[in-house]
C-alpha cells in the first residue's frame, strides 16, 4: 500500500518503542517522514532500521526536547519549510514515572506533565498553521489505557494522558470547518520500552493484585509496536477520513 504517498509527516518518540515503529510503517507506505527524539542513538537505530528495508531515502531525523518551547518552534518550522508542507503529526513521545501519591516528588509529576501534555501541546500548536493549510491535516495523539482504567501508583502518568485525551477532543471541534482530524489512540498491553520497564517504576512495596487483569484476552501476551503502528497508519491515511475527535483503544482486550 502507499497511502502516504506524497504525504509530509512528524514523528516525535521516533527512536523507540512505538513512535520507531510508527516511523517504519509510515514510510512503507510511502510517507516521507521527519523523526524526532531526545535519544540520538534511538534516532540513529531508527535511520538503520530504515536504511535495512530500503526506505530511508524519504526520512530525515533530528534530535528534540518536545517539552522545549522555542527549539520545538524552531525544529517545525524548519521541516515545514523543507517539507514544503505538512499533512500528519504523530504525537508519540512520553514518558512513565511511577510511585505512591502521597510521596510523589513535584519534580517528577511535573516533568511527566511537561514532556507528555505539555509536549504535545507545543508540537501541536507550532504545527497547525501548516496542518490547517492543506485542508485535511491529521493529529494523532497518544492517550493510555491509565487515562480510563485504574493503574495503581500511576496518578501523574494517568492525568497526563487524560488531559492529553480531552486535548484531543477539543481541537479535534475547533478546527473541523477547517478540515482537520485530530485522533487519540489509547494503547495497552505493548511491548514497549514504558511498559517494559514499568516493574523497576512501581515502589518495591508495591501491591501487584491492584493492577487486576493485565494481560489481553487475544494473543500470546503483551502485542508487539507494530500493531499500534499499523492502526495508525490507517486513521491518518485516508482509510480514516470519517474519523475524528475519539480515542481509540488498542490492548487486545485487557480491559474489555
Amino acid at each position: 500500500m502507499e497511502r502516504f504517498q506524497d504525504r509530509r509527516i512528524i514523528v516525535t518518540g521516533g527512536g523507540s518503542g512505538i513512535g520507531q515503529a510508527t516511523v517504519l510503517r509510515l514510510l512503507s507506505e510511502a510517507g516521507s517522514v521527519h523523526a524526532v527524539d531526545v535519544n540520538a542513538d534511538g534516532l540513529d537505530k531508527t535511520r538503520a532500521m530504515a536504511a535495512e528495508k530500503g526506505l530511508d531515502a524519504r526520512l530525515t531525523t533530528g534530535v528534540l526536547d518536545v517539552s522545549d518551547e522555542a527549539a520545538v518552534g524552531t525544529g517545525v518550522a524548519e521541516t515545514v519549510e523543507r517539507f514544503g508542507g505538512l499533512d500528519v503529526l504523530v504525537n508519540a513521545a512520553g514518558i512513565l514515572r511511577a510511585g505512591h501519591t502521597h510521596t510523589f516528588p513535584l519534580d517528577k509529576w511535573n516533568q511527566i506533565i511537561t514532556i507528555n501534555l505539555t509536549g504535545t501541546f507545543l508540537m501541536t500548536r507550532a504545527a497547525l498553521p501548516a496542518l490547517l493549510e492543506t485542508g485535511n491535516g491529521v493529529v494523532i495523539n497518544f492517550s493510555s489505557t491509565s487515562a480510563s482504567f485504574a493503574h495503581p501508583y500511576m496518578a501523574a502518568y494517568a492525568a497526563s494522558k487524560g488531559a492529553i485525551d480531552a486535548f484531543t477532543h477539543a481541537i479535534a471541534l475547533e478546527y473541523s470547518r477547517q478540515g482537520l482530524r485530530a485522533v487519540n489512540v489509547a494503547p495497552g498491553s505493548i511491548s514497549s520500552g514504558i511498559v517494559d520497564d514499568t516493574p523497576n517504576q512501581v515502589p518495591e512495596d508495591a501491591d501487584w493484585e491492584l493492577f487486576g487483569k493485565l494481560m489481553p484476552i487475544i494473543g500470546d501476551g503483551m502485542a508487539h509496536p507494530d500493531v499500534i503502528a499499523g492502526m495508525i497508519a490507517a486513521l491518518a491515511s485516508d482509510d480514516g477520513k470519517f474519523v475524528t475527535g475519539t480515542s481509540l483503544r488498542i490492548d487486545g482486550g485487557t480491559h474489555a
